[in-house]
């Protein structure tokens, strides 16, 4: 199969893109920054340099690559500001918008037969009602100001990736990525700040959390691109836990301070009401359909063994 992975040199296209290649597959990965082709090609794939924000040259690129299918894997984050989460994300909004729809508009003139993109599971859910959602829980009504918009780019993202009708629309919702590439990796942006304990529990700390290893969200998506229907899959470990719970863990485990504890209103002084929200009141997610479906287990079931690896 012909495959084009948009986002090829990212965390997870660096995953991805060999495990394709080893599977058979003849396989590009599109790039923005001419830096990367050679990191691309490194790995057994041929580069395409392209924004993906231009329409135009999407529509070459894909016409040129001819793929039987797309994955689409664009982000674009910078530090993490928990105070103003849109503000951090409005590059990746845009590829989650915009970006979405030049690879769909593209991939339709060429006939492409799967579409898979990459969404997320780690806060969007309503949060009312029980721990743990499925894929047929309703995302959340009433998020926190400085995420509505972040929300909306997750939910134009998957209308219309699934609702494509002329190819096979998958959207997977990966949990919080840690692992080589991600700010969950030791010296990533996260770990320093639990280091440094600049990551503080909030309340109760009761926000659920699910966690995937980054390589266990690569191997999610061949098993995607193989055995895969339209619709959404949650990718998350088998071990959803409170960030009362994984964060003393994880400061534990890389031998750092145990983590302040503060109050709501002083945690709301500090990270705003998103993060408020997120440390006290989001909702895991159930991998069961991605098991059942596409015949996949995570090689880290729980981020205990796996954080740092």
């Amino acid at each position: 199969m012909r495959i084009l992975v948009a986002g090829g040199s990212g965390a997870i296209g660096r995953q991805l893109v060999p495990r394709l290649v080893a599977a058979g597959h003849e396989v590009w990965g599109m790039t923005r920054s001419e830096s990367r082709r050679e990191m691309v090609e490194s790995m057994g794939a041929g580069a395409v340099v392209v924004d993906a924000l231009d329409a135009e040259r999407v529509s070459v690129a894909v016409a040129e690559a001819q793929p039987d299918a797309i994955i689409h894997e664009l982000t674009s984050i910078g530090s993490l500001d928990i105070r103003n989460l849109d503000l951090c994300f409005a590059a990746t909004n845009r590829l989650r918008t915009d970006g979405t729809d030049h690879l769909l508009a593209a991939g339709r003139a060429v006939g492409v037969q799967r579409f898979i993109a990459q969404s997320y599971a780690g806060w969007p859910y309503a949060r009312i009602g029980g721990a743990l959602k499925t894929e047929e829980d309703p995302l959340d009504q009433r998020p926190p100001r400085k995420m509505r918009e972040t929300l909306n780019a997750i939910r134009h993202l998957e209308a219309a990736v699934t609702g494509a009708e002329w190819t096979e629309g998958i959207v997977l919702r990966y949990g919080a990525l840690y692992g080589p590439g991600t700010s969950l990796q030791p010296g990533g942006e996260q770990w320093e700040q639990v280091r440094k304990r600049r990551f503080p529990v909030v309340g109760d700390g009761g926000g659920v959390w699910s966690f995937v290893h980054v390589e266990d969200a690569a191997a999610a998506t061949v098993a995607a691109l193989d055995r895969g229907r339209r619709g959404i899959y949650s990718v998350v470990d088998d071990d959803p836990a409170a960030v009362a719970e994984w964060l003393p863990a994880l400061a534990r485990k890389i031998g750092a301070p145990e983590p302040w504890r503060v109050p709501r209103f002083i945690g709301r002084l500090a990270a705003g009401e998103v993060g408020v929200v997120m440390m006290t009141e989001v909702r895991g997610a159930s991998n069961a359909k991605a098991k059942r479906e596409l015949g996949w287990q995570p090689g880290r079931p729980s981020w205990r063994e796996g954080f740092g690896s």
